[in-house]
């Protein structure tokens, strides 16, 4: 396979009733995960539903769900942190939910977590079904549900909605939906500001989609008007979005890194990352946590080079390589990087593919044996420093 194709998939492959395992799977580990948390919460005397609700960057989405933009902190050292610095998709579908139930500004936060969550893991399954078959595409959001930072997928952060409006946004791409592409697109870019990523996607997918009615071999594609719309729809959600801080800060188009950096969140090329794990050797038994960073980034270079090297579709490398850089690449905030990962599922294919060549018995208790550990470190992760 090379560039945009992948193997003829079955008609009905983004269907419910073929991802109903999938998604069956999926609810079950998280149902897992949050009662682990409850019980993990409930000894410890706190609330679980506080600290998936609640707590850190939860706070700031509710805030500005609430009272809109203009809130911001300005700390002892000089730093402002703005609420600005948060995209506002999570907070209008927070406002939408108030507006309509009786629930709470935190609680509908968590809803729309929780119904963007299994949108995100039908998405994982169309794609890698698409890609690679049913049995890979099952196994795919099973991974993905028991990363031993899964339990964000249950929070009210925007980790899950990023993910299914850019899962979706790349399967549209993989099946030619190019105006469905782009309107995902520029949802995603309303959403994290890792939204470029998806936009990178569509309009590589369609520079080789032009590329080829040029080629000696002609292949035919959607009618150009519809391609083009599709990549001219793919960054307005980003653009639209910086444009609008940069003029209500008045620092023009660069306003939105100026936010940013008075949260001393940027990217330095991966330098003060890597100062953070070469200080990790320093000391015993830091040096067993610097161990442990040096061989998550190995595996993720590696996981990135095992997809190249399976020539997955053009769309997902280079979706996934933009998410790779602008997280390993960030100057602050290094125990989030765990949880800025979690949107690169097209990394946990290759892993997808090898679990499904197993027999069942022995991939289900594989799968068990990791969704347990995995609820078990996400209860005792929420309940001490968890993420920032």
């Amino acid at each position: 396979m090379t560039d945009l194709e992948t193997r003829v998939a079955p008609t009905g492959s983004a269907a419910p009733r073929r991802a109903a395992p999938a998604l069956l799977g999926y609810a079950a580990v998280r149902v897992l995960g949050l009662l682990a948390l409850a019980g993990w919460s409930a000894a410890r005397d706190k609330s679980a539903f506080t600290l998936l609700t609640a707590r850190w960057d939860s706070l700031w989405y509710t805030r500005v769900a609430e009272l809109g933009y203009g809130y911001e902190v300005r700390l002892p050292n000089g730093d402002v942190h703005s609420n600005l610095a948060f995209f506002p998709l999570l907070p209008w579908l927070e406002r939408l939910l108030h507006a309509v139930t009786p629930l709470s500004y935190a609680a509908a936060g968590f809803v729309v977590s929780l119904v963007a969550s299994l949108a995100a893991a039908w998405g994982i399954f169309a794609v890698a079904d698409h890609v690679y078959g049913r049995r890979a595409g099952v196994c795919a959001v099973l991974l993905w549900a028991v990363l031993p930072v899964g339990i964000v997928q249950s929070m009210a952060y925007s980790e899950s909605l990023f993910t299914a409006l850019a899962a979706w946004s790349l399967y549209a791409v993989l099946t030619g939906r190019w105006v469905t592409a782009g309107v995902l697109a520029s949802l995603a870019g309303l959403t994290r500001p890792v939204g470029i990523a998806v936009v990178a996607a569509v309009w590589a997918a369609g520079a080789v989609s032009f590329a080829r009615e040029r080629g000696p071999s002609p292949v035919r594609e959607a009618p150009v008007a519809v391609r083009a719309l599709g990549l001219f729809l793919a960054p307005l959600g980003t653009a639209g979005y910086v444009l609008w801080v940069g003029h209500r800060t008045g620092q023009g188009p660069l306003g939105y890194l100026d936010v940013q950096a008075g949260w001393r969140n940027g990217l330095d090329g991966g330098y003060a990352f890597a100062r953070f794990v070469l200080e990790k050797f320093t000391s015993f038994p830091s040096v067993l946590a610097g161990l442990a960073l040096v061989v998550g980034v190995a595996l993720l270079i590696r996981l990135y080079a095992a997809g190249v090297r399976a020539r997955q579709p053009l769309p997902l490398l280079v979706y996934t390589g933009v998410v790779l850089a602008l997280a390993l690449c960030a100057s602050s905030y290094f125990g989030s990087k765990p949880r800025l990962l979690l949107p690169s599922f097209p990394l946990l294919l290759p892993l997808a593919v090898a679990l499904a060549r197993l027999r069942t018995a022995r991939s289900a208790a594989v799968v068990a044996a990791v969704a347990v550990a995995s609820a078990v470190y996400g209860a005792w992760w929420l309940n001490g420093s968890g993420p920032p």
